[in-house]
């Protein structure tokens, strides 16, 4: 199975759809952690909604999906990008019994909020809020759509600890392209036989083809995913620089140097006394290099 992401939509209706699946970007994410089977799970449902979200609002720049728990799992968050990159965290309350794996999505999470945030490469960057009502993370970033933009838009989404799959429909606005009024509740009335397992283990075009195989489908050319990770030591810097002299000065004297890593990729980043004294004399030059 390959990782990717496959548009399509229904010939002369205003109904859209994407399907993704993930094994290899989904197994590189979890590769660097070690968290319980449940978080995993929920880490590739994250994963494809993140992918799918980024096709749906084609923006040139990031986005994100933060979902902020109170309950065992605090923060799940998954960014991706227009080039297909995909990287996810979990962060877990220490002090929690480690979950089951089939605690379910509330129980992990508990009462929260989802943060949407479209970051785009020029322009202003954009952030949406939705409260954690509902049983499920598609039940929840369907009523983000509902309440930010106000699009019906439906998500099924499963993970298994190896793969991951996701599919999602959205009713567009423009009625002038819609010559079939029963289209959208068709649609999603079929959607809803599709099984985790046809997800998981089958290819894109045969979930289409056997949802599907009455309407007429437009299918587009797929599109690659993969794991990739956008921190760099630059991006450190500035992160360290932005904690302040008085606080990195204080580090330095105890410990002689600053050492850093990326919690996605776990890649880490040291930097010298010497390297960070010539950063704070000069926060905008070039950040130094170790030889």
């Amino acid at each position: 199975m390959n990782d990717q992401i496959q548009r399509f939509l229904f010939e002369r209706t205003n109904v859209r759809g994407e399907i993704v699946t993930l094994e290899r970007a989904y197994a590189d994410v979890l590769e660097r952690h070690d968290y319980p089977g449940a978080v995993n799970h929920l880490l590739g449902e994250l994963l494809c909604a993140v992918a799918l979200l980024t096709d749906t609002v084609k923006l040139d720049g990031t986005l994100s999906i933060e979902v902020r728990g109170q309950g065992t799992l605090s923060l799940l968050m998954a960014e991706s990008n227009p080039g297909g990159e995909l990287r996810a965290i979990a962060r877990l309350d220490e002090e929690a019994a480690i979950p089951g794996d089939a605690a379910g999505f509330r129980e992990l999470v508990g009462e929260g909020q989802i943060v949407i945030t479209l970051d785009p490469t020029d322009g202003q960057r954009y952030q949406g809020i939705v409260a954690l009502e509902h049983d499920s993370l598609a039940g929840c970033l369907a009523a983000y759509f509902a309440q930010s933009e106000q699009l019906p838009t439906r998500l099924w989404l499963t993970a298994d600890g190896q793969r991951a799959g996701g599919l999602l429909l959205q009713r567009l606005p423009d009625d002038s392209l819609n010559q079939d009024d029963d289209a959208w509740e068709r649609t999603v009335h079929l959607a809803e036989t599709l099984k985790d397992e046809e997800l998981l283990g089958l290819e894109p075009l045969e979930v289409l083809r056997r949802l599907y195989h009455e309407e007429e489908v437009r299918v587009f050319d797929p599109k690659a995913l993969y794991f990739g990770c956008t921190c760099s030591r630059e991006r450190i810097a500035g992160a360290l620089l932005g904690l302040g002299a008085q606080e990195l000065r204080e580090v330095l004297a105890e410990q002689g140097g600053i050492e850093t890593q990326c919690h996605f990729c776990h890649t880490r980043y040291p930097f010298s006394a010497v390297e960070i004294e010539a950063m704070l004399d000069d926060p905008q030059g070039p950040v130094p290099t170790l030889h």
